[in-house]
């Protein structure tokens, strides 16, 4: 017989123990390919860099999260194929033990278990490879739905390939130990049920002797497992630390990044400009969002120019709160090198090159502006200021140490001393004082000004009377309602972080596999004692209270420890000032705990089978 007939048969033999191999291989596979092709749809290869959407400040988030669930991915399921390759192997050591009493040597051994750890890994990471390919082509349909656009790219094969080697690998390296230990027990101490379910000495203390007979028992299972129970809360840890920071992680950065794009662009705003100009600036908008758009646009006419009186008129307007006029140009900036001094050494350093950049620049009154953007370092400080706030895919594309540097534009130096994250022109930006810009341009007059309207009042009629008071003056002027751009982009942040939230549900269901596979091993080691207990007249329910806490056990020693470091890697990894509210607590709290029900119902389901098991059955076993 070849071992390649024999491990199918042996696999064949044992369904459900096969299947839960493969299905927690897969689940590995698939949230790791999808997180990898998620990425490239909303902007990020696989190296995590800029790729047309998505400003830096932003991507920045939004890597290392990819990054350490992937990490966390490969890591549970290293732990956990192992773990079931030792399961395997736990509940074959019998098999072995026959095969080498019969004159099987090491090595036939060893290549007859290999061979079928080599076939599971094969399906598992071909079934892991599907279902990533799925998840991805379903969250591609959903863009679609909200009216969104993924990256103009096709699937990269060689992630596809490299995803399929990984995890292909990662199992014959994680199982290799377990098969040769196997390989090498000696015929008597197979035939041990002792060495056959990993048992060791109980200990001599009593464990909580005045407590129920069913927690006791529960408790002794546990501690004669010592090496599978170990085992069993490392990789449920794990499981549980990924999905804490899926979970948190994903819902503290929604809303913050959700908070960053409301505070650049504003709430209850509109936008009064040529209708030219209003739909360059929809581009500009939707540049975050959609990528690689058509920006170029010369904003210089005399037509584009608003009045002062105009400006005035809509200050004094009933329900306008607040005017904010703005001088939109294109144009080329040059990087100017800065000198930067050592923290400990003192030395001076020279930083920098001399890039150029085809920027949009924007002038502002620093004192009248509506915007409110998240920065690093400060913001406009005068009307006459020489500086510039620059945004942060300029920043990180331009300059290498930008607050220790100038940016040149029409032939003047500014100091740049901050940097803000704004979606316009997808982060590629620069704002100075409108006075500034207004005398390096030669632009006398703004071309936008936003406006910001009282939200306590019935939006349509003061849209309406905007529209009057400026066709009023000039009927080429129009109105642009910034607040369905923003909602775009809200939609755009919600359905990536969302998506993110996917891979909980993978790693619930890796969870939950494992945990079974730790139900039915144990529950076969107890087989005799259990059906001792039925013949003595224990109910079903007394056979199903010792199972579950065991479960429950495992579960909550792993969860502790699971949410406690995902808990602490969230927070790590954030950024500063995370917007956290007591809703999104109360999310995070309810997802968690979804989280750990629904392991813990998927681990009773084999208890239940075996409640239906006949007495006699389990007597003729044991």
């Amino acid at each position: 017989m070849s071992s390649t007939s024999f491990s199918f048969n042996d696999l064949l033999r044992r369904k459900s123990q096969t299947a839960l191999v493969v299905l927690g291989l897969s689940l590995s596979v698939g949230s790791t390919l999808f997180l990898l092709l998620f990425s490239e749809t909303v902007g990020l290869g696989l190296s995590l860099t800029i790729k047309g959407k998505l400003t830096t400040g932003f991507a920045s988030l939004f890597a290392p999260f990819v990054l350490l669930l992937i990490v966390l991915i490969a890591v549970a399921g290293a732990v956990m194929v192992s773990f079931m390759a030792s399961m395997m192997m736990s509940k074959r050591i019998r098999d072995i033990g026959l095969m080498k009493a019969a004159g099987c040597p090491n090595d036939l051994v060893f290549g007859y278990f290999f061979t079928e750890l080599v076939v599971v890994s094969f399906l598992g990471s071909l079934l892991g490879v599907f279902l990533g390919l799925l998840a991805e082509y379903v969250s591609t349909i959903i863009f679609g739905v909200y009216g969104l656009e993924g990256s103009k790219v096709s699937f990269n094969p060689w992630i596809i390939l490299f995803v399929f080697v990984f995890f292909f690998l990662l199992p014959l390296i994680a199982g290799v130990k377990p098969i040769l230990d196997a390989s090498r027990v000696k015929p008597v101490q197979a035939i041990s049920p002792s060495y056959y379910f990993g048992l060791s000495k109980e200990s001599g203390s009593k464990v909580l002797s005045r407590s129920g007979l069913t927690l006791k028992l529960a408790l002794r299972s546990l501690i004669r497992h010592k090496s599978s129970t170990v085992k069993v809360v490392l990789s449920l840890s794990i499981v549980f630390t990924l999905i804490t920071v899926g979970v948190a992680g994903g819902l503290i950065a929604s809303q913050t990044t959700i908070g960053w794009v409301e505070r650049a662009t504003g709430k209850n705003m509109v936008l009064m400009a040529h209708k030219n100009v209003c739909e360059q600036y929809t581009k500009l908008l939707k540049e975050f969002t959609n990528g690689n758009l058509d920006l170029q646009f010369n904003y210089t006419s005399d037509n584009y120019g608003i009045t002062s009186g105009l400006l005035d008129q809509l200050r004094v307007m009933p329900g306008v709160t607040g005017v904010d006029p703005r001088l939109i140009l294109r144009t080329t900036a040059l990087e100017i090198q800065g000198i930067s001094l050592g923290e400990t050494s003192g030395q001076s350093t020279i930083v920098g090159d001399s890039r150029k950049a085809d920027t949009l620049i924007i002038g502002i009154e620093p004192h009248e502006v509506l915007g409110n953007w998240k920065l690093r370092g400060s913001f406009l400080r005068s009307d006459d200021a020489l500086e510039v706030v620059l945004g942060d895919t300029l920043s990180t594309e331009m300059f290498s140490d930008p607050l220790v540097q100038k940016m040149k534009v029409f032939e003047t130096a500014l100091n740049v001393v901050g940097i803000c994250i704004d979606p316009i022109n997808n982060g590629k930006v620069a704002y100075t004082p409108i006075r500034v810009l207004q005398r390096m341009s030669g632009i006398s007059k703004p071309n936008v000004a936003l406006i910001s309207l009282n939200p306590s009042l019935d939006r349509a009629e003061l849209l309406t009377q905007l529209q009057t008071l400026i066709h009023a003056g000039n009927q080429e002027y129009a109105i642009l309602d910034l607040d369905s751009l923003v909602k775009e982009a809200i939609a755009f942040l919600r359905f990536i972080w969302s998506s993110v939230l996917v891979i909980p549900f993978f790693a619930m269901g890796s969870a939950s596999l494992c945990l079974i596979g730790y139900v039915v091993l144990t529950m076969e080691e107890q087989l005799p004692e259990l059906g001792v207990l039925r013949a003595v007249g224990a109910r079903p329910n007394t056979i199903f209270g010792i199972v579950s806490e065991q479960s429950l056990l495992i579960l909550l020693s792993s969860y502790g420890i699971g949410v406690g470091f995902g808990t602490i890697i969230t927070l790590l990894i954030l950024m500063n000032e995370p917007t956290i509210t007591v809703l999104t607590v109360l999310e995070i709290g309810g997802w968690l705990a979804i989280a750990l029900t629904v392991t813990l119902l998927s681990s009773l389901y084999p208890v239940l089978r075996f409640r239906k098991k006949p007495l006699l059955e389990m007597i003729r076993k044991s």
